[in-house]
């Protein structure tokens, strides 16, 4: 048996039974996956959000896309990863989540954990990292330079977890300018020190700010909040044939704003590539090593804005409240059971 937290209902973060202690029983791996003892988490808005909606088929569901643990048993299958490696991954949303103390993972979405960070700091990085690789190499198509280049980044809602790690892949990655959105006072000093260039308020018009900074036409956007709010500042001060990624849920978008500059779209979702098993799957185990080697470098720093203690109920459950607020300035981590 295992210690475990989930949920049996889908309910509201302020009920009594939102999240619960649950012991279940321990997998064993096969094939390629890993079994892996949980060290420390990492939690996310996804994890509220599917907590909100979807019910548990079967006893209880067990959530959380963040991990860093060391790998106790491997599939017959698997031919990266031996037991004893220390690893972290973000997991497949299709498959019991990381709050628990053991968890199966397909090796093909794993990385080796960076040396240089404690399990907790480290808990941080993955679903963030992988998100703005993603976002930023795949669907963006940002050129991976060290000279200075005529690109300029917009991100929106940098200040967040996927923001606070874009900016700095930005910075040790590419040579764009980067203009980044924050409204309060200690989120834009946050975005500042993580590599923005330029910073202005998406609290008031956007579009003026950018043109008045002088820096040229937008020629990438990385919406990670609020896209259908800003879509009409996005197209006034993109270049055309720009392009423009977001990671958020707008109920409905116009994109017929961005025909006449001939603008693209591009959605990124990190667990696309888990939940099809896309022939390019291991291409996440890859860039989770590569942002391991910029870590141990000292490129790239860890994004923990709050380290919460042990992983139980109690504290997974404040974690909830805090995201569902709006609260969290970089990322809430738990370790231990």
């Amino acid at each position: 048996m295992m210690k475990a937290v989930g949920y049996t209902q889908s309910l509201e973060i302020s009920e009594p039974n939102a999240l619960m202690d649950l012991e279940l029983a321990k997998p064993s791996a096969s094939g390629r996956d890993l079994l892996v003892k949980i060290n420390a988490i990492a939690v996310n808005p996804v994890d509220y959000k599917i907590r909100q909606r979807v019910n548990p088929e079967g006893e209880a569901k067990v959530i959380g896309w963040d991990a860093v643990g060391e790998v106790v048993e491997i599939g017959a299958d698997v031919t990266e990863f031996a037991v004893g490696d220390r690893v972290y991954y973000a997991g497949d949303l299709t498959r019991a989540g990381s709050n628990a103390e053991f968890q199966l993972v397909d090796e093909r979405i794993v990385g080796k954990a960076p040396k240089s960070l404690s399990d907790s700091d480290a808990a941080a990085l993955p679903l963030t990292t992988i998100t703005a690789y993603e976002l930023l190499f795949d669907h963006l198509a940002l050129k991976q330079q060290s000279e200075k280049s005529d690109e300029v980044v917009l991100v929106v809602g940098a200040a967040g977890g996927v923001g606070s790690i874009m900016l700095q892949l930005l910075k040790s990655l590419t040579g764009a300018t980067v203009i980044a959105t924050a409204s309060r006072e200690s989120s834009k000093s946050w975005v500042q020190e993580l590599g923005a260039d330029y910073v202005v308020d998406h609290s008031k018009p956007m579009a003026e700010q950018i043109k008045a900074l002088n820096v040229g036409e937008v020629t990438h956007v990385a919406s990670l909040n609020n896209t259908h709010q800003y879509i009409e500042d996005y197209v006034e001060v993109m270049k055309p044939k720009g392009k423009l990624a977001l990671i958020d849920d707008p109920e409905s978008l116009d994109v017929a704003k961005l025909k006449q500059k001939s603008l693209s779209l591009h959605w990124e979702f990190m667990f696309t590539r888990s939940m099809f098993e896309t022939d390019d799957m291991v291409e996440q185990s890859r860039l989770l090593t590569h942002v391991a080697s910029l870590i141990d470098e000292g490129k790239i720093k860890t994004t923990v804005g709050k380290h919460l203690g042990k992983i139980n109920a109690e504290n997974l459950i404040e974690a909830h409240r805090i995201l569902e607020e709006g609260r969290a300035i970089g990322k809430l981590v738990l370790e231990g059971f």
